[in-house]
């Protein structure tokens, strides 16, 4: 009799997981640097808030986000993290894609050059390393040399270079005297003397960009619009995660990012904790100069904001209370 119990107790058990399993709906998602900025979209993933929401979560890691809109348009993912720059630049194209919130409207870069760089004047005619021409690091780089009064590619050579790894090893090497870096990477910089020469921090006017955001194809969005609302609603109270409970989202960044250096983390979650909207609304002037910049680059072609911006599924959950209630 214990025996028939024990089979019966196990047989429900696997049908439980069974429905538990069919009804979370499986998405591919990728994310474009292993830095702290991506955080919530790794905090969903390990603090359970995609699954909250129904959602069974393959996060892939594609480097940049040109990569990641092009794997985008090829079908091989359903979502990915991508910069304002690199979709306008895609739908100019030719590509049907679509921001639908962006969780950074900002674009927190500084440029760590070599220590012997001490003047605008010693940057002239040496190089600045990026990931790849369109990414987020590309856009960083041309906005920080114009802010030290420069031309880039004119005045500053820009070169391909890869990831942040790369572009360590091609920094430490003298191949590029400097590289754009995100908030608190530069407490990674050991052995390598540098110096901070200018930061989007220090303009007077914040440098709005959409730089981490939820961007899909127009099709799957009209199609699996209660997916990528779904989504939206896990990233949100992922955000509200980050911005509360900063030991467990310190340890996310550190599995991440692969780092333990902890002014590097405590760095990251302060400067996060500031950067992510608690609203993740597109913002409409980043998108106008990133679409000016892309239409710079293929005469003739016409690009509107509302081309490839729909960020009506935040707005709903802002008019439905949805956002007050995770902030409560």
């Amino acid at each position: 009799m214990r025996i028939v119990v024990e089979i019966w107790l196990a047989v429900v058990l696997l049908s439980v997981l069974t429905a538990q399993s069919f009804s979370q709906e499986r998405i591919k998602i990728a994310y474009s640097s292993a830095d702290a900025s991506n955080v919530v979209w790794f905090t969903a993933l390990d603090a359970g808030l995609y699954r909250k929401h129904g959602l069974d979560v393959e996060l892939v890691f594609i480097q940049s986000s040109t990569m990641s809109v092009s794997t985008l348009v090829s079908g091989d993912i359903q979502v990915a993290n991508s910069s304002g720059g690199a979709v306008a630049s895609a739908v100019v194209a030719g590509a049907n894609l679509i921001m639908t919130a962006c969780y950074i409207n900002t674009l927190p870069y500084e440029l760590v050059v070599q220590e012997s760089v001490k003047s605008v004047e010693d940057l002239k005619g040496k190089s600045v390393g990026i990931s790849r021409v369109g990414s987020a690091s590309d856009v960083a780089a041309r906005v920080l040399i114009k802010g030290l009064g420069l031309e880039p590619v004119k005045d500053v050579p820009i070169m391909q270079v890869g990831g942040p790894s790369e572009r360590a090893a091609a920094f430490r090497t003298g191949k590029i005297v400097g590289f754009p870096s995100p908030p608190g990477t530069i407490h990674l910089a050991k052995g390598m003397p540098h110096r901070i020469m200018i930061s989007t921090a220090d303009f007077q006017k914040r440098f709005d960009f959409p730089y981490i955001c939820s961007t899909t194809t127009k099709s799957y969005l009209a199609s699996n619009r209660e997916t990528m609302r779904k989504l939206t609603m896990a990233l949100i109270e992922a955000t509200h995660f980050l911005k509360t409970r900063k030991q467990e989202t310190m340890k996310f960044i550190a599995k991440y990012t692969r780092q333990n250096n902890p002014q590097f983390l405590e760095s990251s979650w302060e400067a996060n904790v500031k950067l992510h909207d608690r609203v993740p609304l597109v913002t409409r002037e980043g998108t106008e100069v990133q679409i000016k910049e892309a239409l710079a680059r293929k005469p003739g072609a016409t690009l509107r904001v509302e081309d490839i911006v729909d960020d009506s599924i935040v707005r709903e959950l802002e008019k439905t209370g949805f956002i007050d209630k995770v902030y409560k």
